[in-house]
């Protein structure tokens, strides 16, 4: 399958979860044998109009990332000249949403619509505009699915896709040192690692072990925390860890504690939990942790320290495990054959197939 799709910022250009989000995407379809081709700002040092890199073509609509005018203008004939079975536009920014929707209807191909959300989905003329505009919405999430109902997005057309991750090489990870409990993210302002402390501190005549995993803005503020909770001997913070480095730690800890006020898909609390961790999730309005362990006997969903502190004594009661199979349809795999999935229903409804 010939697949374009559209980003004007890549993760080349700027490292955020959205950018991640779409880069994978590509990979995933790539090694699946597809066709795929990104149009984008160039961000390359050669002057080639193109660049292959792992298995993508990247497109240089414009020459820098200072061009978006130019790009929307383009675009549209560029999708047509390319002549793809699908078209996949990134939602942000929302204004190139309809210069692919231009290019779709050139092309006469289907447009899907990328709305990952990690800026939020703020309700104005533009993403009003591209909420109507693809015939598929894709998001991580029901919140964010939600989220994109809520600015005038068609129910019928939004599908949730989650984020990957890769079974085998979680089985390839050999377990790391035995903990009680561990978290992982970033220690900026949202982190709300404050709420784990708290807990953890009601239950400082227990004996437990926590390791913090994550660097950030807010690190020597919780480390003071834990100090000021007399708690700071049993709480390890390593700062950042590669993956397969955090993947041993989760091997070998029994409980997973996801605390962050925002979260639109939780990549690293999946990570943990298909390795075998208990998954307790604090609830926050604008996060979507909970949707992972609802229903699920190894998961507890908590609204306060004092109940976060009850889930993590009640987790004791249950088994260790290094490795769980609940989660087989994140693997990658499984993930791109719904994507393709997506593809060939919407091919299938514009009569291409």
């Amino acid at each position: 399958m010939r697949l374009a799709f559209v980003s004007f910022e890549t993760v080349h250009h700027r490292d955020s979860e959205t950018n991640q989000r779409f880069r994978t995407i590509l990979e995933l379809l790539a090694q699946r044998g597809h066709d795929v081709h990104c149009y984008c700002a160039d961000f390359w040092a050669d002057e080639g109009a193109t660049l292959e890199r792992e298995g993508i073509t990247y497109h240089a609509v414009v020459d820098g990332p200072d061009a978006h005018s130019s790009f929307l203008a383009r675009l549209p004939f560029v999708l047509a000249a390319a002549n793809p079975d699908v078209i996949h536009a990134s939602a942000q920014p929302p204004r190139q949403v309809l210069a692919a929707r231009a290019g779709a209807a050139l092309a006469r191909t289907p447009l899907v619509l990328e709305w990952y959300g990690d800026d939020g989905v703020p309700e104005t003329r533009w993403t009003r505009l591209a909420a109507g505009r693809p015939d598929g919405i894709i998001t991580p999430s029901e919140l964010v699915s939600t989220w994109t109902q809520e600015i005038g997005a068609d129910g019928d057309i939004v599908d949730i896709i989650p984020n990957p991750i890769d079974y085998d090489r979680i089985q390839d990870v050999d377990p790391g040192e035995d903990v009680d409990v561990i978290y992982a993210r970033r220690l900026d302002d949202g982190a709300n690692l404050e709420s784990l402390l708290l807990g953890l501190a009601e239950l400082r005549d227990r004996d437990w072990q926590t390791t913090v995993i994550g660097d950030g803005p807010e690190r020597d503020a919780y480390e003071d925390l834990a100090s000021d909770l007399r708690i700071n001997d049993r709480v390890q913070f390593v700062g950042d860890l590669e993956l397969d480095e955090r993947i041993a730690a989760y091997r070998g800890a029994h409980v997973f504690a996801q605390t962050a006020e925002r979260c639109v898909f939780p990549t690293e609390m999946l990570w943990a939990l298909a390795s075998g961790c208990v998954g307790i999730v604090e609830y926050h309005a604008n996060s979507s942790a909970h949707e992972l362990v609802e229903g699920w006997e190894r998961g507890f969903r908590t609204t306060s320290e004092d109940e976060l502190a009850e889930a993590i004594l009640a987790a004791g009661d249950l088994e260790d495990r290094t490795y769980e199979d609940r989660f087989a349809d994140y693997d990658r795999s499984a993930v791109a054959e719904q994507y393709l999935e997506q593809y060939r229903m919407l091919q299938e409804d514009h009569g291409l197939l």
